[in-house]
């Protein structure tokens, strides 16, 4: 009876593996955050480097994304970061959301939220790991472009709406 359940268990993990996820990734860069917000390199590289795989539109899937229920449960983590961050779609928001997202950068990255230590403390993703000096260089940038997004805009322009619910 052990037999044909495992039996059963391999055959299903077998089938499992057809249906893949879709690992295409949408190269529409029209609202990404630099298209709006200077980017130095040195931001540009390390956002890249330790969060786009989460929150953006261009995504290097590992190798293990190809094996599944792993894949899916990748990809479906990967959507949620992107409806809390997407600097693929960063400008296409109110400037309000766009000054609250940064507000969220500094405090998730300042306080080591961001990148996840279960992405980073992996040994698959070195390049994602941040140091303090580094943490520093993106909080900085942060602080400047809402400081830059206050100088630009009316206060008032900067609260984001209440949603009814």
């Amino acid at each position: 009876m052990l037999k044909k359940i495992l039996k059963v268990l391999a055959i299903a993990f077998i089938l499992i593996q057809f249906i893949q996820i879709d690992k295409t990734s949408k190269s529409d860069e029209t609202f990404h955050m630099s298209t709006k917000y200077n980017m130095p390199e040195e931001v540009s590289t390390l956002l890249k480097n330790a969060c786009y795989n989460c929150h953006s539109n261009v995504v290097s899937y590992p190798w293990y994304s190809y094996v599944q229920p792993v894949g899916w449960w990748l990809n479906n983590h990967i959507s949620e970061a992107r409806r809390g961050l997407n600097f693929s779609t960063f400008t296409n928001g109110s400037i309000a959301r766009q000054n609250h997202k940064f507000e969220e950068i500094l405090e998730e990255v300042k306080e080591g939220e961001m990148p996840l230590k279960s992405y980073t403390d992996f040994v698959l993703h070195p390049e994602a790991k941040l140091t303090d000096a580094q943490r520093g260089v993106i909080t900085s940038w942060a602080q400047l472009q809402m400081n830059l997004i206050a100088e630009q805009y009316p206060a008032d322009s900067l609260v984001l709406k209440k949603r009814i619910k």
